[in-house]
C-alpha cells in the first residue's frame, strides 16, 4: 500500500484511464444496438460518450480502486451493461448474427481506442511534446494496453462476457445446445481465467504482443529513435 503523493497522482490517472476506456466499450455496445434498430440503449441515454452513464458504482469506481491501491493490479473493472432487445434488431439479420455484432462492438472500441492512442503517444514522442520522462509517456502507454487487455479479455469464449455472444453467433446451430449447456459454467471460467497467472495469459499475452508491435510498427512510420 503506497500513498505517496507520486502514486495517489498515478491512481488518480490510471482511473481516469479506465473510465475512459470502459466509457468507450459500452457506447460500442448501445451505438450498434441502435443502428441495427433497437432504440433501447437511445432511450436509456447510452448512445453517448459520457463516461458516467456508463459507470458503475463497483465495476468502475470501487473494484478498480481496490485494486490500484491495495493490490498493485491494472485497475480492471467493467461498466454498467447496455440492456438490448434482440427482438427489436433490423432484419437485414438475423437474431442471433445481430446479438454477435454487438457484442463484438464494445471489444472493436477499445481495440480502435488503444490504437488512436498509440498513434497520439509516438507523434507526441516524434514531436517533442514529451519525453520518455514525462508522467503521461507512463499514462499513454497504460491505456494503451488496458485496452489491448480489455480487448482480448472481453473475447475469451465464455457467458457473460462478450466472447460468449460472439461465439454463440459464430457456432453452427446444430452446435448451440452443447454451447448453451456450457454457458452455464461461463462464471466459472471467468473467476478462472482472473484468478490463476497461468490462464490469465490467455489475454495478457496477445495484448502485450500487439501493444509492441504496434509500437514497433509506428516507431517506424514516424520515423521514431
Amino acid at each position: 500500500m503506497d500513498f505517496s503523493p507520486a502514486n495517489m497522482r498515478w491512481v488518480v490517472q490510471a482511473m481516469i484511464i479506465l473510465l475512459l476506456s470502459i466509457c468507450v466499450h459500452e457506447f460500442g455496445h448501445a451505438y450498434v444496438a441502435d443502428r441495427l434498430g433497437d432504440d433501447l440503449p437511445r432511450r436509456q441515454g447510452r448512445v453517448s460518450l459520457n463516461p458516467l452513464v456508463h459507470a458503475d458504482l463497483i465495476g468502475t469506481v470501487a473494484f478498480p480502486l481496490i485494486g490500484l491501491l491495495y493490490m498493485g493490479g491494472i485497475g480492471f473493472g467493467w461498466g454498467k451493461p447496455v440492456q438490448v432487445q434482440p427482438t427489436r434488431f433490423s432484419r437485414r439479420f438475423a437474431m442471433r448474427t445481430g446479438h454477435m455484432f454487438v457484442a463484438f462492438a464494445g471489444p472493436l472500441m477499445n481495440l480502435m481506442f488503444g490504437t488512436l492512442i498509440a498513434i497520439v503517444h509516438v507523434a507526441l514522442l516524434k514531436w517533442q511534446v514529451i519525453d520518455y520522462a514525462h508522467p503521461l509517456n507512463r499514462a499513454l502507454h497504460y491505456a494503451v494496453g488496458l485496452n489491448f487487455i480489455l480487448f482480448f479479455f472481453n473475447l475469451v469464449p465464455a457467458p457473460p462476457l462478450d466472447g460468449g455472444a460472439v461465439t454463440e453467433g459464430l457456432l453452427p446451430s446444430r452446435y448451440l445446445p452443447a454451447f448453451q449447456k456450457f454457458s452455464v459454467y461461463g462464471p466459472f471460467v471467468l473467476m478462472a481465467v482472473i484468478l490463476i497467472p497461468e490462464l490469465s495469459r490467455i489475454f495478457t499475452y496477445p495484448a502485450n504482443l500487439v501493444t509492441v508491435n504496434l509500437y514497433d510498427l509506428l516507431a517506424q512510420v514516424f520515423s521514431l529513435r
